[in-house]
């Protein structure tokens, strides 16, 4: 009896114990990080290929006009003193992602580490926020908040330090964007606490009153080195998108993706400039209908121009929920459009190949053969670069929403009201919104 009445106080903790293990397990036996990858094409440019017999596995990607898949390009014998360029050595070959190639690259453990704490953690913040019965006055042990609270802040650490280390890799980027990154850690640090101290009650929706001075400090701190951080992922996405779809009209049907990859590519990059513009409070306001806002003292304040809002939205309490499954969308939507864009970084150094033999008539291809094995060897840090910023949107969105993390922001704040120091109104518009579930 008394062992029933323990497992029905701790179900909710016994069931995230039990989603992690079973994720665990599945992902050991199905290795889901490779699985996730495989599938893509990679590149080689090999030297002497005339000489190479063996054609296993292997076919040209690529070739010169006018031949055929069974004719091989022939030497042409100049009569002058040059160098005579070999066309063998100019044929790109494509190969299969499969399990050997993505275990020997570099920084192969760093993504695989970031995959499974990432889906550990966000199964079990989707468990606790929309499928378990959570009682707010329970505590965090009995409704399980603890689970996810940790596996989050674990995650989030897993990430941040994935993201630092392979920002410091030498080869991996060039010097030139190394030092942008630097500037931009400056320009995060002095925005965010710009907004933190000036700008947000006015312009963004951020409410930062339950944080003194040294809060906001160090939260800006942090999001100017992930600003910083995050500048050479955002490098790589704007080249993915610009190959995918084809801004530059090559017409190479190998480069950019096909239709559904572009539909991809375009949703993304619309959805998550949507979702960020839905924290500005002028824009808000178009989304909001003022005839429903005779409740809006019960959910917290929201600072907007009364002139813009219109008679056609939605009330506040759902336009908060519309935002977090916008946001929510988004970083779902980034993790779908991975493959298509690691597959445009892949197909990158093919466009450098292109461009160098058709440079000149005796083309150096060095170069090429350098960037595509630059490619290959630094694979799984593109993955990980593309992987990280939509981890953290879903692990911050997801901490955001459990009960037992805000429950110990109210501890921390009730303490702050003890010493006569203002309580904002940020912890009553979660707590409010928390009574809609979604």
């Amino acid at each position: 009896m008394l062992l029933i009445s323990f497992f029905y106080t701790y179900k909710n903790l016994l069931l995230h114990a039990v989603l992690s293990l079973t994720i665990v397990f599945i992902s050991t036996l199905l290795n889901l990080p490779i699985r996730f990858l495989q599938g893509l094409h990679t590149y080689i440019l090999p030297e002497n290929v005339g000489n190479d017999t063996s054609k296993s596995g292997v076919r040209a990607a690529i070739r010169r006009p006018g031949t055929t898949e069974s004719e091989e390009p022939k030497k042409k014998n100049r009569s002058k003193d040059k160098f005579e360029f070999d066309e063998n050595n100019a044929q790109i070959f494509r190969l299969q992602l499969v399990d050997d190639h993505l275990r020997s690259r570099m920084y192969f453990n760093d993504y695989r580490d970031v995959f499974n704490y990432s889906l550990i953690a966000i199964s079990n913040l989707i468990l606790h926020n929309y499928y378990l019965n959570v009682i707010e006055s329970s505590g965090i042990w009995v409704n399980g908040s603890v689970i996810p609270i940790l596996f989050g802040f674990i995650a989030v650490c897993r990430v941040v330090f994935s993201i630092a280390k392979v920002s410091f890799e030498r080869s991996a980027s060039k010097r030139s964007e190394k030092q942008l990154s630097v500037i931009l850690v400056f320009l995060g640090f002095t925005l965010v606490f710009l907004v933190g101290f000036v700008i947000s009650p006015s312009v963004f929706d951020f409410e930062l009153d339950s944080f003194d001075g040294v809060g906001k400090f160090w939260i800006a701190i942090f999001a100017g080195l992930l600003a910083g951080f995050l500048f050479m992922p955002a490098i790589k996405s704007a080249r993915s998108f610009w190959l995918g779809t084809d801004q530059l009209r090559w017409n190479l049907s190998i480069i950019p993706c096909g239709g559904f990859g572009r539909v991809l590519l375009h949703a993304n990059l619309l959805l998550a400039v949507f979702a960020s513009l839905l924290w500005v409070n002028p824009l808000m306001a178009i989304f909001i209908n003022n005839r429903n806002a005779s409740s809006s003292g019960a959910i917290g304040r929201i600072r907007v121009n009364e002139n813009l809002i219109g008679n056609t939205g939605m009330d506040k309490v759902s336009f908060l929920k519309f935002r977090v499954w916008c946001l929510m969308g988004s970083g779902l939507l980034q993790i779908i459009t991975l493959r298509p864009n690691l597959q445009m970084f892949l197909n990158e150094a093919v466009l450098s190949w292109y461009q160098r033999l058709h440079s000149s008539k005796v083309p150096d291809l060095d170069f090429s053969r350098a960037k595509i094995f630059l490619h290959n060897y630094y694979l799984c840090l593109a993955v990980l670069q593309f992987l990280v910023p939509p981890a953290l949107v879903l692990l911050f969105l997801g901490l955001s929403q459990v009960e037992g993390l805000i429950d110990l922001s109210n501890q921390s704040c009730l303490q702050h009201h003890r010493l006569n120091k203002p309580v904002s109104h940020w912890q009553e518009m979660v707590k409010e919104s928390y009574q809609h579930p979604f």
